[in-house]
């Protein structure tokens, strides 16, 4: 247990801080391609900020290239995109198959906000507040959040939410070294052969039915 705690607070933010440094002074030429590519494609900016929730609920602004039209959210089924999605820009379905539009977020680990391996940062208000979240439930914001993380290699966007929550929190309690390196590998292994397989609006409808009906158990 000592050990765990050692590594999820000191030793893991070593490591992400060292690697997000090196990883964008490798990758700047890719970087700065992949933001020519994106201005070029569609009107609006190369970047995607959106506020999510870190540390103790927490809100930071999280950075990704942008791949869907500006103001997609606001459009078609909002904060939620499907395969042909038409507000996704042509460049960014590559960059949402390869998983590139994720590279910005190295800017967040080197700022604290997020690890390279942790729960998926989630939205201020979707599914839930960060107040209407059981104990349970708040213990995945315990840990920074990451890039890529336990659900994401088990399911990813195909498990809903309630099964997301209880992937993350076993995470959790069983953060160390080795379960990350895993997840690392897991993930690589599945940028170069997953299909593109979107979440559906019903899994948030489902869970925030599960939370009214704990609230009226109670």
């Amino acid at each position: 247990m000592k050990k765990r705690l050692i590594y999820s607070r000191f030793v893991k933010r070593a490591i992400d801080f060292f690697c997000a440094l090196v990883g964008l002074l490798i990758i700047f030429p890719l970087f700065l391609i992949i933001t020519l590519l994106v201005k070029a494609d569609s009107k609006g900016p190369a970047f995607f900020i959106q506020e999510r929730l870190t540390l103790n609920g927490s809100i930071f602004n999280m950075y990704k290239f942008r791949t869907m039209i500006v103001n997609a959210e606001k459009q078609g089924t909002g904060a939620y995109s499907f395969e042909n999605d038409p507000r996704i820009t042509r460049v960014g379905r590559i960059l949402r198959k390869l998983s590139l539009d994720e590279l910005p977020q190295a800017i967040n680990i080197l700022k604290g906000d997020m690890s390279i391996i942790g729960p998926r940062p989630i939205l201020t208000y979707h599914p839930c507040k960060y107040d209407e979240y059981n104990a349970d439930e708040k213990k995945v914001f315990t840990v920074r959040p990451g890039i890529t993380g336990w659900a994401q290699v088990n399911g990813r966007n195909t498990v809903d939410w309630v099964k997301r929550f209880e992937l993350n929190e076993w995470y959790v309690d069983n953060i160390s070294f080795t379960l990350d390196f895993k997840i690392f590998v897991r993930t690589v292994v599945q940028v170069f052969s997953r299909k593109e397989i979107e979440i559906q609006e019903e899994t948030a409808t489902v869970f925030k039915e599960r939370k009214k009906e704990e609230s009226s158990h109670v």
